[in-house]
Parts: structure tokens; C-alpha cells; sequence
């Protein structure tokens, strides 16, 4: 069967407004998705809907399809999206309500099935990750466009791909390859070169969205279209593979794919050949996502200037600490920012940030604003605030549990109001962790040059609840011999003392050249907690990559 081209067009809700149009006008394409929930989004979602019984979908959606439901119409392209968000059905009407408007005849489905909240009480928002196999419902019926609430990110892929090729739920290895292939399209221009750790390879001021051309053995091609910016080659697919993923199973509503198996090949300019993945039967239950209210929260950031950084913290902190004993939660950090004799006052000055958390607004809302207001004239010298404390804001709590893949009522509403359920995996198999594979030999001993990993070795990092993945890969075999055996866990922890007392878990991926670390619990109750100063884990790895270790002079 022909190769069925698969772009991307968002990575998260909020991301470039004009790609959907860049991707239909760029290019040849068969179908189009766009990505547009994560953790924090389906919460954002869900403060929507309490507001609104009516929202809880993706609002940008809309008004990106305003402008370009007619140019997919004319060039034959279906539109695929999990935009739906908490009200998927919501969606869909108010999608038909402007195709009429536009005058477009345009059949559009959605997918339901995966809200749980009313089985998990005390959620803002609790919903199944499901798999692709509505959607190809929605698609093997003829609809132009299918948007769905929350699905696993890769399912935007692998449904329209069973849909092509005929696959059934049994079809482990292609599955698997389409999973790969959505799992490094999802997150957009992250595949292109952006966020990427050897950013100066290319130009990535503006880089384009990827597509995939995949193929009926489940292989596939990641490329981008001709002229647009950034670029794809081998290291940029390897670190969006490696992007919140954790052991060599990865695992999903559909199927479980093996990672250890993907094999990676330059396959012309800007074109990436994904072969050799392997599929297995999924897991027997769903992982389903807890958005839930925690309290609320405030910060204040105190601008330490000049000499004695140290003892105008303590002092602040002295100050603060009669009001503090009334919050459920405070926390301090103090990012020394500044420097010795600094050109500028701004270079010359530190930054002590205080975090309050309670269940109740005004404990972390007027007693702070006034406790620390009331300081300006009375404290250390130079006292000034970025800003002042506001009244206090919610925040949320994340949380993932599972229930058995027969729980959830998944359902395909078609176009014309038919209603297809879509059964469950039936073949499942429980997932286990994989023997630790054989690594390359070590280097032999030859001298070594303190200098930071980041000049030998790649990284990208991200967020799981409140877990973190580092995904680390050496660029050569020979960087690979050495990394393999040098960042070891007690090397990890020893480079990022925040880890230092959690558990951290090393999976090794030689066939990438890559090391996955998972770092539990160092982001909290999740990214809507802001538990740490880069609540989504972002740049860690590229702390890691700043860090300074003993490399061999022959790999510099």
C-alpha cells in the first residue's frame, strides 16, 4: 500500500498558531494531527469547564480550523487531534457549527470514553489514556476530521495508520513503529531541532514541523517539508525518543514497544529512517491521569545585592519566620546569580525566592503580601521585591493510578451520529523490566581532561507526574564505550545533588548510544505543583550536560 504521510502541526496547547497552515500549504500530506494536552493542560482544561459546563476543549483549535478547514478540504487532507480535551463531543459540535458557517462540507467524529471523573471523587479531571483504535474507527468511516479528549500522544499516529493499512490490534511490530515514529512527531518542532542539545548544527530560529512517512511494515521516515527551517538528522530524532520515556518497554493503550529494538539511519538531508521496532502484546490495565486541586499558593523573590549575600538571606529569612509558622508549607532557595565586582547592579545581585503553600488563600495571600511589604524599610540594605506577593493562586496535584483496559467504555461517534464501541486489547501481557543488555567495551586507559559532559554527550529531559527522565547519548561508538561505563547512577547523583536522595533508575539503550535515567519524585505532586524552580524538568539534563567530569582527551 502507498506510504501514508503524517504531520504535525502542534506540540502543546499554546504552541506557533500558523503551523497548521504552514504544514497543509508546505507540502504533501494525507493527515494531519495535533497535540495539545499534557498534565498541566488537562487541569487548565478543567478550571475551564467548572467555570463553563460547556468548554474544556482546546479554544486555539477553532480558531486555527477558521482559517485552514478549506485548504485541508481542498487538498484532501483529514485533520487529527486530541483538542477535545475534557469535552471532545463539545468539540465536534461546535466544529460542525463552523464548517457550516464557512459553508465547508466536512464530516466530523470524535472519540469518547476516557472521563473517569465521576469514578474517582475529589478529581478536578480524571482520564484514560486511550489508544488509536477509535479514531481509525472514526477514519475507515469516511470523517474529514476526528478529535478526541485524552489519548496517548502516539495514538494520533497509530489510528490513522491501522485506519490505512488495515491493521488489527494484533499487529504487535507495526504498531509498535507507528508508536515510535507519534512518540518523536508529538512534541513538534522538538524533532526538528528545537530544544536541542547541539542547537548550533543548524538553523533553528524557526524550525518547521515534522511528518512521517510511514510505511505497511510499520518503518518509517521522519522529514520535514522542503525549505522550512531547522533540521532532522539522527541526534534530534534520538533525543525526542528518548523524551519523557523511561525503560526499553514503552508502553501503551495498543500495544508495547520495544525501544531497545529501533534502529536509526541517516537516510538523506533532512531524513531519518526508523526501522527494527519491535511490538508486543500491551499491558493489562490503563493508566489514567488525577487532576486535582491542591491549595493554593504564593512567592515572593527578595533581590540580595552587593556584599553579604549570605547574612541579608539569613536575616530576610529571620524576618519572615513568625508569619511562616502559620503555612502548611515554605520553602526557600537561594540562586546566587551575582558576581564580584559586577558591571551591572543586576550581575551584582542574588535572588532569594520563598514559596508558601496552604489550603486556605489567606494564610498564603495577606500574610505574606503584608509580612513581607512591611519589610521595605526595615530590613537588609538595598531590600527590593521583583514583585509583590499577590493573593494567592491554586495550584494542582497530579497523580496516575490504573485500571484494567476493560473499564473503560471506549466509543467511536461517527459523522452520522453512529455510535461504534471499540473493544479492548484483548491479548495483554504485564509489563516487566528487560535484563540489563551487554554493553560495548570500555575505552582503555588513556588520558583524561576535566571538561563538561555536554562536549561528548547529548541530553533532553522531561517530565512524568512527579518523576523526571534524563535521556543521555553519546554522538560516536567510542563516546559511547565511555559513557556506558562512566555515568553510572552513583555518578548521576553525585553530578545533580538534587537527586542525590531519590531513587534513580538507569536503563540502558545501546543501540541509541543512550543511557535513560528516571528520577523519582523530584518534581513534587507534578509540573502544576511547581515544586522546584523548573517544575517541568526541562533543563535538566542540560545541568547535567554543564556538569564537569574526567574525559578522555582522545573523544574532545
Amino acid at each position: 500500500m502507498r506510504t501514508l504521510r503524517i504531520g504535525n502541526a502542534s506540540g502543546f496547547y499554546g504552541d506557533r498558531f500558523d503551523a497548521l497552515r504552514e504544514m497543509l500549504t508546505g507540502g504533501e500530506l494525507d493527515v494531519l494531527t495535533g497535540d495539545y494536552l499534557a498534565e498541566l493542560t488537562m487541569l487548565i482544561l478543567g478550571r475551564d469547564r467548572l467555570k463553563d459546563p460547556g468548554a474544556g476543549y482546546a479554544r486555539t483549535f477553532l480558531r486555527q480550523l477558521e482559517e485552514c478547514l478549506g485548504i485541508a478540504q481542498e487538498r484532501g487532507v483529514r485533520i487529527v487531534a486530541n483538542a477535545g480535551g475534557l469535552n471532545p463531543a463539545g468539540l465536534a459540535t461546535r466544529v460542525r457549527e463552523l464548517a457550516d458557517r464557512l459553508g465547508i462540507a466536512v464530516r466530523v467524529a470524535h472519540v469518547e470514553g476516557d472521563d473517569l471523573t465521576a469514578a474517582h471523587p475529589g478529581s478536578l479531571a480524571a482520564h484514560a489514556y486511550l489508544g488509536g483504535f477509535g479514531i481509525a474507527e472514526c477514519l475507515r468511516a469516511g470523517a474529514d476530521v476526528v478529535v478526541t479528549g485524552r489519548v496517548t500522544d502516539a495514538a494520533l499516529v497509530t489510528g490513522p495508520a491501522a485506519a490505512h493499512f488495515g491493521w488489527g490490534p494484533t499487529d504487535y511490530d507495526r504498531l509498535a513503529g507507528a508508536v515510535v515514529a507519534g512518540h518523536v512527531l508529538e512534541c513538534g518542532t522538538q524533532a526538528t531541532g528545537g530544544n536541542y542539545a547541539f542547537f548550533a548544527d543548524g538553523d533553528v530560529r524557526r524550525p518547521g514541523f515534522p511528518l512521517a512517512e510511514l510505511h505497511e511494515d510499520g518503518t518509517a521516515v521522519i522529514t520535514k517539508h522542503p525549505g522550512t527551517g531547522g533540521f532532522v538528522d539522527v541526534g534530534t530524532v534520538t533525543a525526542q525518543l528518548l523524551y519523557e520515556t523511561q525503560g526499553a518497554r514503552y508502553a501503551g493503550p495498543d500495544v508495547t514497544a520495544r525501544l531497545d529494538a529501533v534502529r536509526l539511519t541517516q537516510d538523506g538531508p533532512d531524513r531519518v529512517r526508523v526501522s527494527g521496532v519491535r511490538g508486543e502484546a500491551p499491558p493489562p490495565t490503563l493508566k489514567v491521569g488525577l487532576n486535582k486541586l491542591g491549595g493554593f499558593r504564593n512567592e515572593v523573590v527578595f533581590v540580595l545585592t552587593g556584599l553579604d549575600i549570605e547574612a541579608k538571606a539569613a536575616l530576610v529569612r529571620a524576618q519572615m519566620e513568625p508569619v511562616l509558622g502559620k503555612v502548611a508549607s515554605a520553602r526557600w532557595e537561594l540562586a546566587r546569580t551575582d558576581r564580584a565586582d559586577a558591571p551591572t547592579e543586576e550581575t551584582a545581585s542574588a535572588l532569594l525566592r520563598l514559596v508558601v503553600r496552604d489550603p486556605e488563600q489567606d494564610v498564603v495571600g495577606r500574610a505574606l503580601s503584608g509580612a513581607a511589604i512591611e519589610l521595605a524599610l526595615a530590613s537588609y540594605p538595598g531590600f527590593h521585591v521583583l514583585a509583590p506577593p499577590g493573593k494567592g493562586a491554586p495550584y494542582g496535584v497530579f497523580e496516575d493510578v490504573y485500571v484494567s483496559q476493560g473499564a473503560v467504555d471506549q466509543v467511536a461517534v461517527l459523522h452520522d451520529g453512529r455510535r461504534i464501541p471499540v473493544a479492548p486489547a484483548q491479548d495483554t501481557a504485564v509489563l516487566e523490566s528487560l535484563p540489563e543488555p551487554p554493553l560495548p567495551e570500555p575505552l582503555p586507559e588513556a588520558p583524561l581532561t576535566r571538561a563538561p559532559l555536554g562536549l561528548v554527550a547529548g541530553a533532553r529531559s522531561g517530565d512524568k507526574g512527579g518523576n523526571a527522565n534524563v535521556g543521555v547519548w553519546a554522538r560516536t561508538d567510542e563516546a559511547w564505550r565511555w559513557l556506558a561505563h562512566t555515568l553510572t547512577v552513583d555518578r548521576f547523583r553525585e553530578l545533580l545533588p538534587e537527586a542525590a536522595d531519590l531513587t534513580v533508575t538507569r536503563h540502558p539503550l545501546p543501540a541509541l548510544r543512550a543511557l535513560n535515567f528516571v528520577v523519582e519524585g523530584i518534581l513534587g505532586a507534578g509540573v502544576a505543583a511547581q515544586h522546584r524552580f523548573d517544575p517541568q524538568a526541562k533543563a535538566l539534563g542540560e545541568w547535567l550536560r554543564s556538569r564537569h567530569m574526567d574525559i578522555p582527551e582522545a573523544l574532545l
